[in-house]
């Protein structure tokens, strides 16, 4: 009788956590999907050059989590993990960072959402490469239904344009998304270990040191006093919101769930996106939408839970 009490308190305490894990990705989904518009705003009328706003980034995460972790962790980190943090902060902060605002200033945010879908398939692969996961069918599955919702999502109605003079800013765009899926994988087994503010606030420091002296010009040529309210408002929405809890509810998921599942929930940004904009009345809602969030979610659920039996090992 204690035995089946104890079991059943440990599954409830284990379903709490993927709930909060999958509302942690949620909330991720729901900041990124505004974020690439926001950011453009910034970046088009060239308030801020790309390196230089990624400076700006990396600092507020750092102040935000330093100040976070000084106060309520205080937690030390092995000196043989500094490593693992160092390349996490590679990928993670100086090329993720830098190639997305480098790609996003020269080509429009359609082919950069299109090129991020390719974001779940990278992880797939990293994490069979690095952490020697089993690809299974229903993964696999998971993923093309999702893609397939999100692609169908982000082209409807909208005109896509693959042209040599944007095809860079592709380039980087897609180097930014196997960045992302490396970082991932990599922070997988640190989130393991510490607790998440502890990494997170090395990572920034790390991430700081290489990025300055490539943009530090980049900051001091800022004109201030030429903001607008809703080019601060885009800078805090990015420093804040997209860099400091974006960081920190992926890396606390990370903590439950696989990198898989958290790359997955890249393809409810543009149905949040969609949704957004039909509740300003901006768009309306179709079937032709109905049916590309409801391969979203098949393509979500399968990535997220696990099957009886797996057909790829």
């Amino acid at each position: 009788m204690i035995l089946q009490v104890y079991i059943r308190g440990a599954k409830t305490k284990h379903m709490s956590k993927q709930l909060q894990a999958h509302a942690a990705l949620l909330a991720v989904a729901l900041i990124y999907g505004a974020n690439y518009s926001i950011a453009k705003i910034v970046l088009d009328d060239e308030y801020v050059q790309p390196i230089g706003f990624i400076i700006l980034r990396i600092l507020a995460g750092l102040v935000l989590f330093t100040l976070t972790h000084l106060v309520f962790i205080r937690e030390k980190v092995d000196r043989s993990d500094f490593t693992r943090i160092l390349i996490c902060s590679v990928f993670g902060i100086a090329i993720n960072m830098c190639f997305f605002f480098l790609g996003l200033k020269e080509t429009s945010p359609i082919n950069a959402s299109l090129i991020m879908t390719m974001t779940p398939l990278l992880v797939l692969i990293a994490s069979a490469i690095i952490l020697k996961e089993v690809i299974t069918t229903r993964k696999i599955i998971g993923i093309a239904i999702g893609a397939t919702g999100a692609i169908l999502l982000i082209t409807y109605g909208q005109q896509i344009s693959f042209r040599s003079s944007q095809f860079l800013g592709d380039i980087l765009i897609f180097i930014n998304a196997s960045s992302y899926a490396i970082y991932l994988v990599l922070v997988k087994k640190l989130m393991e270990k510490y607790h998440q503010m502890t990494i997170l606030r090395w990572m920034f420091t790390l991430g700081l040191v290489m990025v300055l002296p490539f943009g530090i010009n980049d900051v001091h040529a800022i004109d201030w006093d030429s903001f607008t309210p809703i080019v601060w408002f885009s800078i805090v929405y990015v420093c804040v919101l997209s860099t400091f809890f974006a960081y920190l509810f992926n890396t606390t998921a990370l903590k439950v769930v696989n990198p898989s599942v958290v790359s997955i929930y890249i393809y409810l940004q543009p149905l949040i996106a969609a949704a957004i904009s039909i509740s300003l009345g901006k768009d309306v809602l179709s079937t032709f939408k109905i049916v590309a969030a409801a391969l979203i979610f098949v393509g979500v659920y399968l990535v997220s839970t696990r099957g009886k039996t797996d057909l790829i090992q």
